[in-house]
């Protein structure tokens, strides 16, 4: 097992990031019967009682048949790898063929800088580079403390990933590459590329802030020389968001040699801008632009836009805005490259990061973008107290002391690229354009900043924070279809070496009796004792998946490992016990049709349920942070990022226009109702304070009567509310929000609903789950968990490409006059 991360090692003695690598114990590998028991439990909630007798055979035939020699071929397999899922886990990731925009990555949106001087687009551009700059640093020298959660040391190779580190798709698959000498950032202003370097030999800064800024105006300068319209039709970028064997063939005709004649001839047709060398182009020209693209630390963007509400800001952050001016596209969404880490700057300072999420979890960026935010605190702490203390072991010199020669062969005045536009290249962007916008369009984005109460209160009221969310997500979707479905929440596995996460299934025998009783006309009493029992189930089951004792990583696993044997002609499997091989027949020959036989746990209607995600759901935040989302994982489904604060819970969601808005308003009514019911209870002062409007970018605010539901109500909803012309007159009505969580609608019978289906439909199936009779008589088993890794995936991924770019890099591209300042 590796001490460090390849590639990090830095000057330093100190050494302590990568310290407990070797002392990680390996993802547990957990007996075949216990996850067979947590596979069913998970998603016996999810079926009928004939899906479930289905499923049952299924499982039971997989552990006579098939499932102890895949579960002994994956023992062996994982006796000689760090993590058992872990190439699998890649492979899902990399034979990905859809576009990584709006599938993949996932966005962090940032509070706004505390210093008012940094509240503008350069300013704080400059101010998290350098913040960013020193964090790198920290991680090449191995000064980064490392992670951990009540004292135990997290794993770490995750942050080898990050810096430095593209997609790049090829025709097969998709690899990982990293460059863990670089020492340059990409600029991207009006879709148009800019670079320069910004660290020496050692990782030591180059640049101060003001050279930053400097640069950054003259690259926006420079920019706005070039009309939008025209940027546009050459925004080379808005390729990453392409399906990827598209993509893949379109690098591919980048790299390739262009004839200077036919590269002259390109540049004049399509108007290519500013022309070297005599107006013709060095071969390979394109080629070496991708090659400073995908070797730099990162992507910085640097968006002329400047959304205003929480959810223009969400989607500007995840996706980009779609803008049409004169028939072409000047939105952000073509200012981004998606196959790298990004760091967005909006015009009026707004800020988030975009990142590429295939080797790297959203727990890792949490860390990075905590750092660099508190570390443009601590910068400014110390420009007024040079005492102030430092996030960092040791700081970089400070370039404006250091001799220019000091810094080595490098370059700091920004150099434009600037693409040969051949003719094929023009109509590729044509159409990735017309594509992503098609994307863009078929999904929404809303946020609700719910800010009555959050964490303190939660626990105040004896609940797990976490849990007591995932049941409000829970109950609004009950609330509005009238049935579950399968629920997705990742548990980190860090503890483990090279852990990543396993699959939270939200859904369980509980959750689906508590979302039932919470729909009825029960006392406030009993409503919040199912809720507790759900909350105290999701604690368990979080904490088993978080020990790598879930199902869904280790049957994804034993998928992959005969998908491998059947794919290289070579089944692990033995054929049928009371079939066995006729005498005289060749010992040799593997392709048995039983022994090549995909199992029926794996064609049965459970496994299809499991991995067909409709509420994916991620926790993951901290006060640096204002919004955290991604998008839907699948065509029916919400992508729910949410951030539990001490007095408020931020969410923001999306989906392929399945009414989101009325989702977050019903979640918000949820809340609310809740918080009634536990003071019908429980007379405890709530913590939270008054808040703004729920839905934030919606001038409707809060001041849309909902029927209110009274301490201690007990009486079924009837007849027509009749609304006061005066409803809300002070502050202290806040309460006036609670009790409508079912729009208007008012409780409904559990049973009469049921029974409305049967007769419709001679099925039980608005609810996707047994009846509380029948899971009282329905032995129970034990936890659950998913994968961000759906369908099947019929490709072998070969190994992550590690190997640094093979070329000594020129001064490419046209070299920039600075601005004054």
């Amino acid at each position: 097992m590796p001490s460090r991360a390849p590639g990090m090692s830095g000057p330093s003695t100190t050494c302590i990031t990568f310290a407990s690598q070797d002392k990680l114990q390996r993802l547990p590998l957990p007996p075949l019967e216990d996850t067979i028991r947590r596979y069913l439990s998970v998603v016996k909630p999810l079926q009928t009682p004939r899906e479930f007798e289905e499923t049952v055979d299924a499982a039971r035939e997989f552990l006579i048949k098939q499932g102890p020699d895949l579960q002994a071929k994956l023992q062996e397999y994982a006796s000689t790898r760090s993590s058992y899922i872990e190439q699998f886990w890649y492979d899902s990731y990399l034979n990905f063929d859809n576009p990584v925009v709006l599938n993949l990555n996932p966005f962090f949106l940032l509070e706004d800088d505390p210093t008012p001087a940094r509240n503008n687009q350069v300013n704080r551009a400059a101010s998290l580079v350098v913040s960013t700059l020193a964090f790198v640093r920290a991680l090449r020298r191995e000064e980064l403390p490392p992670d951990t959660v009540r004292g135990k040391p997290l794993c770490m190779y995750q942050y080898s990933r990050i810096f430095g580190t593209a997609r790049i798709s090829t025709q097969n698959v998709c690899v990982m590459q990293s460059d863990y000498s670089s020492k340059h950032i990409v600029v991207l202003a009006r879709s148009q590329f800019y670079w320069f370097d910004v660290l020496d030999e050692n990782s030591d800064l180059i640049m101060t802030e003001k050279d930053l800024a400097q640069n950054f105006e003259t690259i926006i300068n420079d920019a706005q020389k070039t009309p939008v319209t025209e940027a546009a039709k050459g925004a080379v970028g808005i390729l990453t968001a392409e399906n990827r064997r598209i993509w893949a063939s379109l690098r591919d005709l980048l790299s390739q040699d262009v004839d200077s004649e036919r590269s002259t001839t390109s540049d004049d047709e399509n108007g290519t801008i500013g022309k070297s060398n005599g107006g013709l182009k060095p071969r390979n020209n394109n080629y070496e632009c991708l090659q400073i693209i995908d070797s730099a630390l990162f992507i910085l963007c640097l968006d002329y836009s400047a959304p205003q509400t929480a959810s223009e800001l969400a989607m500007n952050m995840l996706c980009g805005t779609n803008v049409i001016e004169k028939g072409v596209q000047v939105g952000t969404c073509t200012n981004r490259w998606y196959d790298k880490l990004q760091i967005i700057v909006t015009k009026n300072g707004s800020a988030g990061i975009n990142f590429e999420h295939t080797g790297v979890d959203g727990h890792t960026i949490l860390r990075f973008v905590s750092d660099i935010y508190t570390d443009t605190i601590l910068r400014f702490a110390k420009s007024i107290n040079g005492h102030a203390p430092s996030l960092w072991a040791s700081e970089s010199p400070d370039p404006a002391q250091r001799d220019p020669s000091s810094f080595g062969d490098v370059t700091t005045t920004p150099h434009k690229l600037e693409w040969t536009m051949i003719p094929e290249l023009s109509l590729a962007l044509r159409f990735a354009e017309t594509r992503l916008a098609d994307l863009i369009h078929q999904n929404e984005f809303e946020v609700l900043e719910f800010s009555h109460y959050g964490m303190v209160y939660i626990k105040n009221m004896g609940f797990s924070p976490d849990a007591f969310v995932q049941m409000a997500f829970q109950a609004a979707y009950y609330a509005l279809y009238g049935k579950v479905e399968c629920t997705y929440e990742p548990a980190m596995t860090k503890y483990f070496l090279h852990g990543r996460t396993e699959a939270i299934r939200t859904v369980s025998d509980e959750s689906v009796a508590f979302v039932r009783k919470f729909c009825e006309d029960a006392p406030p009493k009993t409503k919040l004792e199912y809720l507790r029992r759900a909350c105290e189930k999701h604690v368990q089951t979080t904490k088993l998946c978080a020990q790598g004792l879930g199902q869904d990583r280790h049957l994804y696993a034993l998928y992959c490992m005969h998908q491998r044997y059947m794919e290289d002609g070579l089944s692990p499997l033995p054929g049928p016990a009371e079939d066995p091989p006729s005498a005289g027949a060749s010992s040799e020959s593997p392709k048995s049709t039983a022994a090549l036989e995909i199992p029926a746990i794996f064609t049965d209607g459970g496994w299809d349920k499991l991995n067909t995600t409709i509420i994916s759901t991620s926790n993951c935040g901290n006060p640096s942070l204002r919004l955290f989302g991604f998008g839907p994982t699948s065509q029916d489904g919400f992508g729910i990022g949410y951030i539990i604060k001490p007095d408020s819970i931020s969410i923001c969601a999306s989906s392929k226009h399945r009414q989101t808005r009325r989702f977050l308003e019903t979640l918000h009514n949820y809340f609310m109702e809740v918080r009634s019911l536990l003071r019908a209870t429980d007379h405890r002062k709530s913590t939270g304070t008054r808040a703004r409007s729920p839905i934030r970018g919606d001038d409707r605010g809060e001041g849309r009567d909902r029927s209110t539901a009274a301490d201690g109500y007990k009486g079924r909803r009837s007849g027509r509310q009749v609304d006061d012309v005066v409803r809300r007159t002070s502050d202290s009505q806040d309460d006036d929000d609670a009790g409508d969580m079912l729009g208007g609608y008012g409780y409904f019978d559990v049973g009469e609903i049921e029974t409305l289906l049967r007769d419709i439909n001679g099925a039980n199936i608005g609810l996707g789950a047994a009846t509380p009779e029948q899971v009282a008589s329905t032995p129970s088993t034990e936890v659950p968990p998913d994968v961000y890794i759906e369908g099947e995936h019929r490709h072998r991924s070969r190994h992550r490409n590690q190997a640094q770019p093979g070329y000594r890099r020129r001064e490419v591209g046209r070299k920039l006059r600075l601005a004054d300042i």
